[in-house]
C-alpha cells in the first residue's frame, strides 16, 4: 500500500493507527512528528493537515488522510477488523463516536496534560476535577458493557476496541485507576494478549529521518 504514517510515538491517537496497521499485517513507514517541538506547526505539515494535528496517513499516490478514526475506517474497511453486518457495523461506529466525544476529551486530555507535558498538571489545574468526573464516567460505561460482551462492540474484536484501547490501557497516567472497573481490566488484558498486538513503544522497521 506504500503508506507513511506521521505520528508522535506518545500520542494514543496515533498508536491506534500503528495499532491497527500491525493487526492487519500492512507494511507503512514512520516519520516521528514532535508536537512538543512544534513539529506539527511547519509550513509542510500544515500543507498535509491545517489543523497541525497527528496522526497524518500519506498514501503512496500522495492522498492525505487524517482523524485518528477515519484513518482506522480506511485502513479497516473489508478486514476482519469491521462487521460485515450492518446492525453490528453501526455499533461498532457508535463506540468509535464515543472515543472521540466523551472518552478522549477527558481520558485522554488528561493522559496529555498530566503526563506528557511538562508543567501540564499546573497549567490545568482547573480542568482536573472535570477530567476525573467525566473519565470515571467513560469508563463506567465501557465497564456496563464489558460486563455483557468480550469486546468492546460485542463478540468480536474491532476497530472500537483499537480505539479505546490506546488510551484506556495507560488510564493510570492520566489519574484513573483501573481497578474500580474490573471488566475493563480484564478487557485490557484481552486485547493485550491478541496475536499481532504491539504495545505502544513498538515501532516498524521503515522509519524516516
Amino acid at each position: 500500500m506504500n503508506l507513511t504514517l506521521h505520528a508522535m510515538q506518545r500520542s494514543a491517537n496515533c498508536y491506534k493507527v500503528r495499532l491497527a496497521l500491525a493487526q492487519l499485517g500492512i507494511p507503512f513507514v514512520l516519520k516521528d512528528v514532535d508536537i512538543l517541538r512544534g513539529d506539527t506547526r511547519t509550513p509542510e505539515f500544515l500543507a498535509m493537515n491545517p489543523r497541525g494535528r497527528v496522526p497524518v496517513l500519506q498514501l503512496g499516490d500522495g492522498t492525505i488522510l487524517i482523524e485518528s478514526n477515519a484513518i482506522l475506517m480506511y485502513l479497516g474497511e473489508d478486514t476482519r477488523l469491521v462487521p460485515e453486518d450492518k446492525v453490528e457495523r453501526a455499533r461498532m461506529m457508535a463506540w468509535l463516536f464515543f472515543e472521540q466525544n466523551s472518552h478522549h476529551p477527558s481520558i485522554g486530555e488528561a493522559r496529555f496534560w498530566l503526563s506528557l507535558i511538562p508543567g501540564g498538571r499546573e497549567l490545568k489545574r482547573d480542568l482536573i476535577d472535570d477530567w476525573m468526573e467525566q473519565g470515571e464516567g467513560a469508563l463506567a460505561r465501557m465497564e456496563a458493557q464489558l460486563v455483557a460482551s468480550p469486546f468492546i462492540a460485542g463478540e468480536s474484536f474491532t476497530l472500537a476496541d483499537i480505539a479505546l484501547y490506546a488510551n484506556t490501557h495507560l488510564a493510570h497516567e492520566a489519574d484513573l485507576d483501573l481497578a474500580l472497573f474490573p471488566a475493563v481490566r480484564d478487557w485490557v488484558a484481552r486485547v493485550a494478549a491478541l496475536p499481532g498486538h504491539i504495545d505502544m513503544d513498538w515501532r516498524p522497521e521503515l522509519v524516516a529521518a
